[in-house]
C-alpha cells in the first residue's frame, strides 16, 4: 500500500480526500493544507474544508504558512511514497518533491495542456467551450506542465456555473486518481508528455473582472455570470445602486418590447425573469442581490423595486439615473 501525503484546501479538494479515505486504497500519512483564515466580521480563524475533514477522520494535519525546512523535516520523518495534490495553492520546490520516493501527482480541472493555471474552469466557460475535463499529471517545476497520466472529458452545455463544474470534476476525479494510484503502485503507469505548442494559460480573476459590459452579447454576459460563480461574482450598476447578478440565461422568447439601448431593463417574463437588453440579444436575470442585502429571486426583488422596469444598467454608478432602491 502506498504511503501518501495529501495536499489540498477548498471544498473540491475535500471531495477527493473523502474519496481516498473511503476507498482505503492508500495510507494517508498526513494532510497538508492552508492555515486557518479569518472569516466574517469577527475575523475568527476557520480551518479549510480539507483540514476539517482530516481532523474528523483522525489524520495528521499540517497547516504551514510556508513549505520551509521545518515542514520538510516533518514530511521526511513520515517516509512518504507519493504526494497527491488538488487545489493546494502553493508551489512545490525541488527540495520538497525530493522527499517523495515516487514523486507527486496533481488533479487539474482541465484537459491539459489547455488552460494551465489557477482558473481553468472559469476560463473554459468564458471561452464558450463545449467540453472541459480533468487531468492527472505528474508534478513538475513549471506550472501544470507535468506528464499526463490520465484524462477524462466533461461535457458543458452552457448552463453550468464554475462551482457546479468544479464539484463535478472533483467527484469524477476520485476514480481517475484511484486508477492512477493503482498503476503507480504496480509500476504500470504510462506517462505522456504534454504538447507545448497546444498549451494555453488562464489568469487569476479579481472583483473588477465581474463588472458586466452590456454592449456585449447576451451569450457572452451569460457565460460571464456562470464563470464567476461563486468568485468573483458579477455585478452592474442601476443608477447609484450596485447589483450583483447570481443567475441568468440567454432569453429565447419573442421580444416585443421595441428598440432599447444596451443595459435597459425592458420588461419581465414570468417564466424567465427580468429582461435586460444587451448589445446582441436579451439577458434574463433570475436571481440578484442589492449591495449589503441577501440574494433574492427576481420576483422578490421587483416587489421592493417596483419602478425597476426602464432602468438603465451601466458600468458605473450615476446619481442621475433612477436606482433600484
Amino acid at each position: 500500500m502506498l504511503n501518501i501525503v495529501f495536499a489540498g484546501s477548498p471544498a473540491i479538494a475535500a471531495i477527493l480526500l473523502k474519496g481516498l479515505i473511503e476507498l482505503k486504497q492508500v495510507g494517508i500519512a498526513a494532510v497538508l493544507t492552508n492555515a486557518p483564515s479569518p472569516v466574517g466580521r469577527s475575523k475568527t480563524p476557520v480551518s479549510t474544508p480539507v483540514a476539517q475533514l482530516a481532523h474528523e477522520n483522525g489524520l495528521t494535519v499540517l497547516e504551514p504558512e510556508k513549505l520551509d525546512t521545518s515542514v520538510r523535516e516533518k514530511i521526511a520523518a513520515l517516509k512518504p511514497d507519493l504526494l497527491v495534490c488538488f487545489a493546494y495553492g502553493k508551489i512545490f520546490g525541488p527540495k520538497f518533491l525530493a522527499l517523495f520516493s515516487k514523486g507527486g501527482i496533481n488533479l487539474h480541472p482541465s484537459l491539459l495542456p489547455k488552460y494551465r493555471g489557477p482558473t481553468p474552469v472559469p476560463a473554459a466557460i468564458l471561452a464558450g467551450e463545449t467540453k472541459t475535463g480533468i487531468t492527472v499529471q505528474r508534478l513538475a517545476q513549471r506550472m501544470d506542465s507535468g506528464d499526463i497520466l490520465a484524462q477524462k472529458e466533461i461535457v458543458l452545455d452552457g448552463t453550468e456555473t464554475a462551482e457546479e463544474v468544479l464539484m463535478h470534476a472533483a467527484r469524477e476525479g476520485v476514480p481517475l486518481v484511484s486508477d492512477v494510484l493503482a498503476q503507480i503502485e504496480s509500476g504500470t503507469e504510462r506517462a505522456v508528455a504534454q504538447n507545448e505548442e497546444e498549451a494555453s494559460y488562464c489568469k487569476v480573476f479579481c472583483k473588477a473582472d465581474g463588472l458586466l459590459d452590456w454592449t456585449k452579447s447576451a451569450a457572452s454576459l451569460c457565460a460571464q455570470v456562470h464563470a464567476f460563480q461563486p468568485w468573483p461574482g458579477t455585478f452592474t450598476y442601476a443608477g447609484n445602486a450596485k447589483l450583483y447578478i447570481h443567475t441568468a440565461s440567454v432569453y429565447r422568447g419573442d421580444c416585443t418590447f421595441g428598440e432599447a439601448a444596451a443595459g435597459t431593463v425592458i420588461g419581465i417574463d414570468k417564466d424567465c425573469g427580468i429582461l435586460v437588453q444587451t448589445g446582441d440579444g436579451v439577458l434574463a436575470i433570475q436571481k440578484l442581490q442589492k449591495e449589503a442585502k441577501k440574494a433574492m429571486s427576481w420576483k422578490d426583488f421587483l416587489n421592493g423595486s417596483r419602478n425597476f422596469i426602464g432602468t438603465q444598467c451601466s458600468s458605473s454608478a450615476s446619481s442621475n439615473v433612477p436606482s433600484a432602491q
